[in-house]
């Protein structure tokens, strides 16, 4: 009886398991969606409105990232954390920091991230150039809230990378 039991349960349970590891192996190598949290990122991403956007991870195969991609990546502090952050240089720029009028080249294996809210956002300008070994991916989509939906557009801060 407990053999009938199991064989009518069987197929039930593997399309379970089956799933969850596709799920799982497509988020963690393909994207992911994350929700938004503070307001360092206001306008181009409101947690006001509990907005949720798309992280593409492909990106991080061959660090595939461009100056203006809004990115996640790990705390330096915490990394248990991820951050979002619109990425301002990359290894080797030489950046000019608006605060303080200092100019400082991002070392190798490391880039520079800022949020879009200076005000309100804790980064680079606070803990330095970010490991790019600490990236998760690259936001392209607002997926929530419906009125929201779309592209999350690439761009720069005018004059922050400074020419060699």
């Amino acid at each position: 009886m407990a053999r009938r039991a199991l064989a009518a349960v069987w197929p039930f349970v593997n399309g379970c398991i089956t799933g969850t590891v596709l799920g799982m192996t497509f988020a963690d190598q393909c994207a992911s969606v994350v929700t938004v949290d503070g307001g360092s990122m206001y306008p181009t991403l409101d947690a006001e409105q509990g907005e949720r956007a798309l992280v593409e991870k492909r990106c991080l195969y061959r660090y595939d990232l461009s100056r203006g991609d809004v990115v996640v990546f790990r705390s330096p502090r915490n990394h248990r954390e991820l951050l979002v952050k619109r990425l301002i240089a990359l290894p080797g720029d030489w950046i000019q920091v608006p605060e303080n009028q200092e100019i400082r080249q991002i070392p190798q294996g490391h880039c520079w991230v800022e949020g879009d809210n200076a005000s309100v956002s804790m980064d680079s300008r606070f803990y330095g150039p970010v490991p790019l070994g600490l990236m998760q991916g690259r936001v392209t989509h607002i997926v929530w809230p419906p009125h929201r939906i779309g592209r999350v557009d690439r761009k720069m801060p005018e004059g922050r990378i400074m020419p060699l």
